[in-house]
């Protein structure tokens, strides 16, 4: 492994929250690949967005609010094309953004841990790049015996490290999706899928779904399957709070933003957004209601090979081929356990977007940043406190 190269900021995420920290960071003017390095997972521009599967469409979810210096460049997401995949738009408007501001990002580029190296940080990667299509076949299978091949070690990731004075995580939450137990788990015999999974309805056609989540993507879920699946079953751990307004704007759910503000400060595991601001009551929305598709059922007491079972007073059961779990994500920090920055409570303590238990570290869009408006403010907020201290 080379010697690692020194920067004095390292952001991981290209995503809302990691884009805007490198704008404003270029606003004090720190160049790319000199000053600060930005690392992403991905293969491409888009952040979680170019994951998302292609029938969703900007204004079908949370709102997507512009990064700072967008209208620099002639772009919102205000005036998109709201016909185009939601994944199209914001992977073209982010890949416009950073090549405009010129950020250099570096993918697809997977962060193994952040360490302690004295008083800097020791940030280890590697390159995800497939590899040549000459060399996978160079590497193929070898070794002929017993009428059996012996497959070949797979080839060994390019591996990097760098030194930095500064930390800004941006990974967000999509890295680390969520799925709870429940019993009969193992014993189903259809499929489980996470939202992260989803592609699109065409995969479930035929099928017996029961989709588990009471947020905007469970929803969006089951108004896609309706003339698609065989059956269809929507079940929520909790009473769905229908919103009388047709796009939420989650800087106006002041209660849902203090609540995660004020877990990230306690350092306790963050709250469920959704639990706190609600679910806006669209056009579209209000006709699934008043057809009896988007009536929640209590959630099922556990799952059989075939079905999902209520015991007690509910009583009952729903046959299932497939289980959509859409039931969230977790900060996706893995990387920085070796910083022991977690409590026991379950979260990080975060104040002002810094980690109270180490100034080095940052966290950018973690728990009240959330929001597209809170990563924009969140940017600016810890680009400012860096260059305070360098």
């Amino acid at each position: 492994m080379q010697s690692p190269e020194r920067v004095k900021v390292v952001v991981i995420g290209a995503g809302q929250a990691g884009l805007s920290v490198a704008y404003y960071l270029r606003r004090f003017e720190l160049v790319a690949e000199q000053d600060f390095v930005m690392l992403d997972r991905a293969p491409g521009a888009g952040g979680a967005w170019q994951h998302r599967w292609s029938s969703l469409r900007l204004g079908t979810a949370h709102r997507v609010n512009d990064l700072p210096g967008m209208a620099e460049i002639g772009l919102s997401f205000d005036t998109a094309d709201r016909n185009l995949p939601a994944k199209e738009v914001v992977a073209d408007y982010y890949g416009r953004f950073e090549e405009h501001f010129d950020l250099r990002v570096r993918r697809p580029m997977n962060v193994r841990s952040v360490s302690n190296q004295g008083v800097d940080l020791l940030v280890s990667f590697e390159d995800l790049t497939p590899q040549p299509l000459e060399e996978q076949k160079a590497r193929g299978l070898f070794g002929r015996r017993r009428k059996t091949f012996e497959a070949a070690p797979a080839p060994a990731v390019p591996r990097f490290e760098l030194q930095t004075q500064f930390l800004v995580n941006a990974t967000g939450t999509w890295g680390s999706p969520f799925v709870p137990y429940y019993p009969g788990m193992a014993d189903f015999q259809g499929r489980h899928v996470h939202t992260s999974d989803y592609t699109e309805a065409a995969d479930f056609r035929d099928k017996h779904v029961v989709v588990v989540g009471g947020g905007t993507s469970a929803i969006g879920f089951m108004l896609e399957l309706e003339d698609v699946a065989a059956g269809l079953t929507w079940v929520s751990r909790r009473p769905i709070d229908w919103l009388d307004r047709q796009e939420l704007d989650l800087e106006g759910a002041s209660a849902a933003v203090a609540r995660q503000d004020e877990a990230a400060r306690s350092g306790r595991a963050l709250p469920s957004i959704v639990s706190g601001t609600g679910v806006p009551r669209s056009r579209r929305i209000a006709a699934g209601i008043e057809r009896g598709l988007l009536v929640a059922r209590p959630m099922f007491d556990r799952i059989e090979a075939d079905r999902v079972v209520w015991d007690g007073d509910e009583g009952g059961l729903a046959r299932a081929d497939v289980i959509i779990w859409a039931t969230g994500f977790r900060p996706d920090l893995r990387h920085l356990s070796p910083l022991k920055l977690r409590e026991k409570t379950g979260g990080v303590t975060v104040g002002q977007g810094a980690a109270w238990n180490d100034p080095r570290i940052f966290l950018a869009g973690y728990g009240p940043q959330a929001s597209t408006i809170g990563a924009n403010r969140a940017g600016r907020m810890i680009a400012r406190q860096i260059m305070a201290m360098i």
